[in-house]
């Protein structure tokens, strides 16, 4: 097996050295830093995530902050989500877009104030892109990356381990909010949100040196919750339709595609930069989207690529992630169809790496 040369433009994480000590065994690569992928095995993972409560390092989510008193404007240019009703508080799910309504990134926006936003990013150097829109526009407000790095606590065990915690008022934060909670006497941000659809937190933890400290006061105060070090799950994911950016979709791809157009108010949200785009997208509607697809079969070998789908030998779409499902006992997979094959129970076939198999649109996905 090849090794990933360490450098410093491969950054470690604040949480790495409790990562490593719980024997992480895999890890991918997310904007420029260590994610882990598998601990115990992802089946082992995905089957513990499930039934108890997790610690992610997820210190791979950056925040892009906007502070100042163009930060609401700035914020409203990079999405079409219309963002005029979000208060201090709020977590929003936005799609943000280019000139032509391709997808940059599919981020959390948190609220902090009314001139200080976080965008807890998914894998791309959106930095660059906001602090290009902030300048070519001229915008009063700086740009930068904080020193911040959430850990989420994911499972249906995990408002019993946050409350030991932080109190049993973070069980009254609902979701998609946030609230702020004191540990160590430094006030952390605390959002009811998560990468699983097994419910948890997301701790955004200001400070590197605060960090490893936290880790270690959650798994002492859980021990007898049976949690474990975890990390976003294939298979969890998958059943749950939940998109990862750059596998299921890219800026070649509009939000109308990937099944993201309620989060698109394109009438209203005006000052985004790919509205007149999105505009003509919404009216014409999109002609692929994202689908829940089963492949028969034994298990499918690892989804490194986009694999083809094909109807009575013509290409229809692509499959994008893909994985076994122990407890629905089928391949899980998502792919983007065309809309002449995207209804539900279409028969399709797909070319793995090991040869073709058949394949149906299913009605949503599994979760």
């Amino acid at each position: 097996m090849a090794l990933i040369s360490p450098s410093r433009r491969l950054r470690r994480t604040p949480f790495s050295a409790g990562v490593e000590a719980a024997g992480v065994k895999a890890y991918t690569i997310y904007n420029h830093m260590l994610l882990p992928t598998v601990f115990e095995s992802v089946e082992a993972d995905y089957h513990h995530l499930k039934n108890h409560v997790q610690v992610w390092d997820v210190s791979v989510e950056r925040q892009v902050e906007l502070r100042g008193p163009d930060a609401a404007r700035l914020m409203q240019m990079l999405t079409p989500r219309d963002l005029r009703s979000m208060l201090p508080g709020r977590c929003f799910y936005v799609p943000i877009v280019d000139e032509t309504g391709g997808m940059l990134n599919d981020p959390v926006a948190v609220k902090l104030a009314e001139d200080r936003w976080w965008i807890s990013i998914a894998d791309s150097d959106l930095l660059l892109w906001v602090k290009g829109i902030a300048n070519g526009y001229r915008l009063d407000v700086l740009v930068d990356e904080p020193d911040v790095s959430p850990l989420a606590v994911q499972g249906p065990k995990a408002d019993d381990l946050m409350a030991r915690v932080f109190g049993d008022a973070v069980r009254d934060i609902r979701f998609f909010r946030f609230g702020m909670f004191e540990f160590e006497g430094r006030d952390l941000a605390v959002a009811r949100s998560g990468y699983s659809k097994q419910g948890g937190f997301e701790i955004y933890v200001s400070g590197s040196d605060i960090a490893m400290p936290l880790w270690e006061t959650l798994f002492a105060a859980g021990e007898d919750l049976n949690v474990r070090a975890g990390c976003p799950n294939a298979i969890e994911r998958i059943e749950g339709g939940l998109l990862s950016y750059g596998n299921d979709m890219t800026d070649d791809n509009t939000p109308h595609e990937c099944g993201l157009g309620r989060f698109c108010d394109t009438q209203t949200a005006i000052g985004c930069i790919g509205r007149d785009a999105l505009l003509r997208v919404a009216k014409e509607g999109p002609v692929q989207q994202i689908r829940a697809i089963a492949i028969e079969g034994d298990p499918v070998p690892l989804c490194d690529r986009a694999w083809p789908l094909f109807a009575q030998g013509r290409r229809v779409g692509q499959i994008t992630s893909a994985t076994w499902s122990p407890d629905y006992a089928t391949n899980v997979a998502i792919g983007m169809v065309r809309m002449t094959h995207w209804d539900s129970g279409t028969a399709l076939e797909v070319e793995t790496p090991d040869g073709m198999r058949s394949a149906t649109v299913q009605p949503g996905f599994w979760l």
